[in-house]
């Protein structure tokens, strides 16, 4: 795994395959940290029907269809184009068949390698044990020739004892994977957030009364949530001193 130094450009690819683990709000997290400490970025969006970093985040983010090579290959050219070049890419359910086949076909990660690109598979979980089965194949696939970040994501079930049992997760340790945990909200924050089509900034410093809207304690409970994500986000996306 290539660790990630100043000047270097990555791509986020924020997956997990199995649907309804929570993928789309960590592309959203990432969005507004990388917002938050102004840094630039593109980001991509592979949801066709209810894209979420297009909805929130509608300014930094364009659509991207998984199985068309042609449109994948803006991916790679929005990361190789110029230093510290940040991409960040929503991954909708079932589409890491199309985007493998594009990386072998391709060659994208040693290409990614000579040109100094950082590639994070994020791998989104929730408690259950198909996360575990799909991170297994993910890690037997790509070994050491890609980074990982598990996501154990708490908006989805709190207990991972499948995943420490199963041995999994030492194992993408041992392969230089990063571990971060997303804390569980409560469901009629995340609801309210989401219906109003506020960006997490907003959700957390708005001050509408409107009806619906996030009254003064969840407000409070939802910055406190995003400090905690926030920090968790910054032990992989923060590069290390020199």
């Amino acid at each position: 795994m290539r660790v990630r130094v100043g000047g270097m450009s990555s791509i986020d690819l924020i997956g997990g395959e199995k649907g309804g683990v929570g993928k789309s709000v960590v592309a959203r997290l990432v969005a507004q940290h990388f917002i938050n400490q102004g840094l630039p970025f593109v980001g991509f969006d592979s949801d066709r029907s209810h894209g979420a970093l297009l909805r929130f985040y509608s300014g930094f983010a364009s659509p991207v269809v998984v199985d068309r090579t042609e449109s994948l290959d803006r991916i790679a050219e929005a990361a190789a184009d110029g230093a510290d070049r940040r991409v960040l890419v929503d991954l909708a359910a079932q589409t890491q068949e199309p985007l493998v086949r594009w990386l072998d076909e391709s060659a994208f990660l040693d290409m990614a390698d000579e040109l100094g690109i950082d590639v994070r598979y994020w791998h989104v979980m929730d408690s259950g044990r198909d996360s575990v089965d799909l991170l297994r194949t993910l890690l037997d696939r790509f070994g050491d020739r890609l980074g990982y970040v598990l996501v154990l994501n708490e908006l989805r079930g709190d207990d991972f004892s499948t995943l420490e049992r199963s041995g999994e997760r030492e194992r993408a340790i041992g392969l230089g994977a990063r571990v971060v945990r997303l804390r569980r909200l409560q469901d009629a924050a995340m609801r309210k957030i989401d219906a109003g089509s506020a960006s997490f900034w907003a959700a957390a410093n708005g001050t509408s009364k409107e009806p619906g809207g996030l009254g003064l304690m969840e407000r409070q409970r939802v910055r406190a949530w995003l400090k905690h994500a926030y920090s968790e986000l910054e032990t992989v996306l923060t590069p290390p001193a020199q």
